[in-house]
């Protein structure tokens, strides 16, 4: 079973996982409201329990700035997804709000059927694609593990600061994955979950996208 988008996000802002602010709309006049509401820039994605690649059926439109764009990128939208994934369930579309940007990380977890779950971190965005970057541990997990994994990938020299940039927050990203173990001990039926990308700044961090199965 997938869980709507709304429903993830509450259940992983209750473990302190932040997301970038959204509000879902089942109708354009709704998403009309809703970007206002959010100011733009804003991002529209489909609303849907079976839809997990959002990007493969154009589900996601980034940096609408206008009640103008909104309309034609809901028509265009709502379109693609049914000529694509005509069984799929439409909910409606998410309205949310444009991150800045930043370092994009992923945080994923799979279950083993030998040692439970595991949670995986590395790059995000296409470079978990491209580099396959990535660390993985067992949950569960406390914060010095946490540590460990962020700085074990290849690329950790990024987050630390390389070539003068200004550091990543990395106690934000310990956070977020402790807080995922501890959001896995309760909810033992999760099968995967994918945080993808999480942005990284120079303080904090911002969840953009999410997807999980459960049992």
């Amino acid at each position: 079973m997938n869980l709507t988008a709304d429903q993830l996000y509450d259940i992983l802002k209750e473990y302190g996982i932040p997301f970038a602010q959204k509000i879902t709309a089942t109708s354009l006049q709704e998403a009309l409201e809703a970007a206002n509401k959010l100011h733009y820039p804003v991002v529209m994605k489909i609303s849907s329990p079976d839809i997990s690649h959002k990007t493969d059926i154009g589900g996601i439109i980034l940096d609408l700035n206008s009640d103008e764009e909104i309309k034609r990128a809901y028509l265009t939208m709502i379109d693609s997804v049914k000529k694509k994934a005509p069984e799929a369930r439409i909910d409606g579309v998410i309205i949310q709000e444009m991150a800045k940007s930043g370092i994009e990380v992923i945080v994923g977890v799979k279950l083993d059927p030998q040692f439970g779950h595991v949670i995986m971190f590395g790059l995000g965005g296409i470079f978990v694609e491209v580099y396959k970057d990535v660390s993985f541990r067992v949950t569960p997990i406390d914060r010095e593990t946490a540590r460990d994994m962020i700085l074990e990938i290849k690329a950790s020299s990024i987050l630390q600061g390389a070539r003068g940039q200004e550091p990543a927050d990395i106690d934000a990203i310990i956070k977020v994955i402790t807080g995922l173990s501890h959001m896995l001990q309760k909810n033992p039926d999760i099968i995967e979950l994918d945080i993808n990308p999480l942005i990284v700044y120079s303080h904090g961090v911002t969840a953009v996208d999410a997807r999980v199965l459960t049992l």
